[in-house]
This record gives structure tokens, C-alpha cells and sequence, in this order.
């Protein structure tokens, strides 16, 4: 594989040379700004080899980065061996900035480019002011990739579906009245939007071009006069074609989005960080651009009643098949012959026997031993080992149902533990139970509260480096805002009806990771003389494995809330189950 990643790299410099650019910044997005691409733009990953959902390449005619988090430390270590791509770890201290690394390397008047395509407006501002001061010049007018790429993929062209509003909770045309009436209270006739998920969301359509992400290519404007969806026309059904039209919405081709924007004579809002470069430039200059969080993203954020039945139906039913699957795994493991990468096949088969599944919410994560260690690990047929009957599995997957999307952790002791593994087990146990059980004023940011999930390991010296909970959608993308719980600023605040995750962990590079993560929901816990108190509920319906559980380290509350959590577990699952799985069951679900 260097080989060919050395080849593209030299095809990419030639490129380079003959526009006269100097370097070349290569994102993992889209045109649509997405976490996870169609293959059509999987641009870094071509041209690094690089798999992980996050990181930025860049390419001088000399040398060559990749600047990823610490979610992928260790996996972009191992697969940018041998390619000629170092790795900039990024968020650590002593890695530079992108600009700072450029500004190291090039010499001042030499050009920088950018597929404005691609980026998104607001970092490309940025970027362009920071190279501005060293120098440097930004340009943005290159795709090399439809140069250099001879078999790139085509845009999907899937076909769509609608969701029913059985599942939804609302009609579009209710949103799109709810979206115009916010838009206008923040000062602007329309908005303009590229998120594939919240397309999706607004027009209660779901597609296949995207892998895990029940999402279809498209653009859509909104406004009182008109709302126009751009979506090729190969993906259009009379059914889908009716749809639309009886919900009020006109139908123009995807490619045209950039002649109508440039036509609009409206005050637009938009969010400048996803929207791409391209874009926004092509708004006229006349037209008054109120940049602020999409008004359509925080309504997708906060579920209705509707779509929060849907995922307490998809966790009761994902929670059979997890029962399946564990059950399967512990009489497996020690027979031998079980490997990670066999992990991901039994739970879609056990998953996919349930109503209403439609496939994966992610690539699974299953790490054993010291692959655990690796955040974001990635199985494959060169990496995937035995599980043998000692040390711990970690387990991350998640499926999409019609009706809601799941993703949950477990860490299992598939044998023996050191005394060492039970202490970091409970440590991570005692932050998740914190989180899950915090009581917080209206108006608490993700970012108050991720302390509590840390807490306990901070005390130790230990720390993790990823982020604490994710905001979840609704048969759609698993990872979604704007909300968060991270050491970062987030100015989102929780909000009633907002799904997110909690998932502590703590990784032993070379020898193993534990992360325990359920799905919690944002409700209304009081109301005091000092105002209205939220809390969570959690989901997630699956036991926590007690065997490294070292009791004696959690406090008298977080027994009670384990134990009042495993009843919860087994009574909405025991009645979908056999009795043997109830056996099994009740033996997991045990107070400690």
C-alpha cells in the first residue's frame, strides 16, 4: 500500500506544479461538510491511506502530514508506516498548526491550495487570514482529485425514500413553517442548507449514499415563498416526486444549487461552518448573510414524543440481539477460533432478525487486548486477533432502525484480570454512573458537566482525550449536534428531548481500553424557587459486566444506581426473551 500512496503523492505534486501551488490541504469532508463521507470525496483516505473518519492531509512538493486527534493516534501511527506522511498529533501541545507547519515550510509569496468545494467557509476565512499574515496566499479553485483519481467513484445516485410520520412525529411542512418562523426571528428571509442529516430531518426523507448514514446527497433553501430540495433527478420516484410536492416543497437538480444561490435575492442564514467555501461565495455580495447555528439543527437535536418512543422500541429490540450476542460469546471464547473481526458479522446477524432493523450505525469496534487501546479501532483481516479466554474486549457498535439508532460500549472480562484492569474498570464505571445520574439547571452546558465523568480518574492521574457524549439522531447520523459533552467549549446547552451519549474510558497504549457507553435523554427532573432542574434517563438497555467490578471503590449511591439500572434491564427485556436467555440474563443482572 506505500507504494501507491508514494504514487499518488507524486501524481498530486505534479498537479501542484503545474498550477503553481506549493501545498495542498486535504479534508475529510465533503460538499456537504459530512463526518462521514461518500466514497466520491474520501479524498484524504485516497491519497493518505489513512481510514479514520477525522484527520487533515497536507502536502508540500517536499514533504507530507496528516493531522488527526487522539482518537487515531495510534491507528494513523500504523497506517502511515512506510508512506511518507508523518503524523501531527493534534490538540497536544507541541504539534503545530496547520498555518504555523506551512508557514515553517514555505517560503513567503508561495500559494496554498484548497478544493473550496470542500471546506468549510468558515475555516477557510480563517485560514486565509492566518496565511495572510505569514505571507502566504490561499487558492481555491482546484479539484485535483478529478484529475489524479483515474477510477474515483461516482456521486451516488440511490434512490430515497420517505420516512412515515409515524416514526417522525411531524409533517415537513410543519418543520420548514417552524424553521421560517425561527429564521425570521433571527433577522434573515431564508436559510440555506448543505448538512445531508438535517436534510433529511427537514423533509422526513432518508437515502443510502452514505455508508451507516441513512442519508442522500442534496441541498435544500428555505423560505416563505419558496423551498426548493436540489437532488438529482435519477433518485426521484413518482411516489417521492408526489411527496414532495404535496408537502410544498419544488424539486430542481443538484448541480443547479449554485446558479440559484447566486440568483437569490434574500437575506440568507447559514451556519459558515457548514457550508462550503464555494458556496458561500457564490451568495451575492449584495445580500445580507446572518452566519449563526443552524436554527434547523437545534430542532433535529430535540426529540418529540414520537421519535423518543422510537428509540426506547429500537433499544428494547437491539437489546434482545445484544443479549444474543453475549450469550454467543461467552460460550464462544473459550472453545477458541473466535477473532475480532468476526465480532461485527455476529451482530448484524443477530441484529438484523429484529423488526425494523436496516443495518449498522457505525463500523463496529472491536478491540481485544491491546487493539482496545486504540480508540477508533479498526478490524480488519491483517489486524484481527483471537480472543482468548483472559483480559478484556471492548465492544462499540450500533445499528440504525427505522424507528431510532443505537450505540453502546461494553467492555467484557473475557477471562482473568489483573488487579490493576479491575481499579481502571471501576474507575471508568464510577464516572459513567456520575454523568448518569447529574441533576443541573437549566442553561448547563456539555462542557459543565464532563468533569463529572472524569472525575474519578483525574483523582488517579488518568485522563482520556476524546470526548464524553455525542448528540445522536433519529434514524440518522450516530454522531450529531450541536450539543456535546467534552472538555471543550461547546456554547450549546442541553435541552429537553436531546439525545447524547456517555462514554467514559481509559486506554493502556499496548495493553488494553475499557469504555462503558449508554444513550442518555435530556428530561425535566424539578422545578425549585431556584428554577427548572434537568437530569437524564438513560436508554440503553444492555448489563454492564460486574465481574471486574471492585466494589468496594464505588460509593453506597452508585451501587444502588447499578443495581436499580440491571432491574430496569432485565424487566424491559426479560419478556421478549426465552427462558434460558432470561437465565443468562438474570445472572448479569444480579445485585452486586
Amino acid at each position: 500500500m506505500s507504494n501507491t500512496i508514494h504514487k499518488r503523492l507524486n501524481a498530486l505534486r505534479r498537479f501542484m506544479e503545474e498550477k503553481g501551488l506549493h501545498a495542498f490541504i486535504i479534508p475529510s469532508t465533503d460538499s456537504h461538510l459530512s463526518e462521514y463521507p461518500a466514497l466520491h470525496w474520501a479524498s484524504r483516505e485516497w491519497i493518505s491511506g489513512f481510514t479514520g473518519s477525522a484527520g487533515t492531509v497536507v502536502v508540500t512538493r517536499e514533504k507530507a502530514g496528516l493531522w488527526t486527534d487522539s482518537r487515531y493516534f495510534l491507528q494513523a501511527a500504523s497506517e502511515l508506516d512506510g508512506t511518507g506522511i508523518d503524523l501531527f498529533k493534534d490538540g497536544l501541545p507541541q504539534t503545530p498548526a496547520i498555518d504555523e507547519w506551512l508557514a515553517s515550510e514555505l517560503g513567503k509569496g508561495d500559494y496554498v491550495g484548497i478544493d473550496g468545494n470542500v471546506y468549510a467557509a468558515k475555516e477557510a476565512f480563517s485560514l486565509t487570514h492566518k496565511l495572510n499574515i505569514k505571507g502566504l496566499h490561499l487558492i481555491s479553485d482546484y479539484d485535483p482529485f478529478d484529475t489524479i483519481w483515474h477510477d474515483r467513484p461516482e456521486i451516488p445516485k440511490n434512490p430515497f425514500f420517505v420516512l412515515p410520520e409515524k416514526y417522525t412525529g411531524e409533517p415537513a411542512r410543519k418543520k420548514i413553517a417552524r424553521i421560517c418562523d425561527s429564521v425570521e426571528k433571527n433577522g434573515a428571509e431564508s436559510l440555506l442548507v448543505a448538512s445531508l442529516d438535517t436534510i433529511a430531518w427537514i423533509f422526513n426523507i432518508r437515502g443510502n449514499d452514505v455508508k451507516c448514514n441513512p442519508v442522500t446527497v442534496s441541498y435544500a433553501y428555505i423560505s416563505r415563498n419558496e423551498t426548493v430540495l436540489f437532488i438529482d433527478p435519477k433518485k426521484l420516484s413518482e411516489e417521492t416526486t408526489d411527496y414532495l410536492k404535496a408537502e410544498g416543497v419544488t424539486v430542481a437538480e443538484y448541480s443547479k444549487v449554485y446558479d440559484y444561490v447566486s440568483n437569490i435575492k434574500t437575506s440568507v442564514c447559514l451556519d459558515s461552518s457548514k457550508i462550503t467555501f464555494s458556496l458561500y461565495n457564490t451568495i451575492p455580495t449584495e445580500n445580507r448573510i446572518v452566519d449563526i447555528p443552524s436554527p434547523a439543527d437545534l430542532m433535529k437535536s430535540i426529540k418529540n414524543e414520537a421519535e423518543i418512543q422510537g428509540f426506547n422500541n429500537a433499544m428494547e429490540r437491539d437489546g434482545v440481539a445484544l443479549v444474543h450476542f453475549f450469550m454467543w460469546l461467552e460460550k464462544a471464547v473459550p472453545k477458541g477460533g473466535v477473532t475480532e473481526i468476526m465480532i461485527p458479522e455476529k451482530l448484524v446477524e443477530y441484529r438484523s432478525r429484529q423488526d425494523n432493523f436496516v443495518g449498522e450505525s457505525f463500523d463496529t469496534i472491536s478491540g481485544y487486548g491491546p487493539n482496545g487501546a486504540i480508540v477508533h479501532y479498526h478490524v480488519s483481516p491483517e489486524s484481527s486477533v483471537e480472543i482468548k479466554p483472559e483480559g478484556f474486549l471492548l465492544v462499540d457498535s450500533g445499528a440504525q432502525y427505522f424507528d431510532g439508532t443505537t450505540d453502546i460500549t461494553r467492555t467484557v472480562a473475557v477471562g482473568s484480570l489483573t488487579e490493576q484492569m479491575k481499579k481502571d474498570y471501576t474507575m471508568v464505571l464510577k464516572g459513567h454512573i456520575s454523568l448518569a445520574t447529574a441533576i443541573y439547571p437549566q442553561g448547563t452546558r456539555g462542557s459543565q458537566l464532563d468533569i463529572l465523568a472524569r472525575k474519578s480518574m483525574w483523582d488517579n492521574g488518568i485522563n482520556y482525550l476524546h470526548g464524553t457524549g455525542h448528540g445522536i439522531g433519529h434514524f440518522l447520523n450516530v454522531h450529531e449536534g450541536p450539543q456535546s459533552i467534552r472538555m471543550n467549549e461547546n456554547p450549546t446547552t442541553l435541552q429537553i428531548g436531546m439525545v447524547t451519549s456517555n462514554e467514559p474510558g481509559l486506554y493502556r497504549a499496548g495493553k488494553y481500553g475499557i469504555r462503558t457507553e449508554n444513550l442518555i435523554l435530556t428530561q425535566h427532573e424539578t422545578t425549585t424557587e431556584f428554577g427548572d432542574f434537568y437530569s437524564f434517563k438513560t436508554l440503553t438497555l444492555c448489563p454492564i459486566d460486574t465481574t471486574p467490578v471492585v466494589k468496594e471503590m464505588l460509593a453506597k449511591e452508585e451501587i444502588i444506581w447499578l443495581n436499580e439500572y440491571h432491574k430496569f434491564v432485565y424487566d424491559r427485556l426479560s419478556p421478549l426473551l426465552t427462558e434460558e436467555e432470561k437465565g443468562w440474563l438474570k445472572e448479569k443482572t444480579n445485585e452486586i
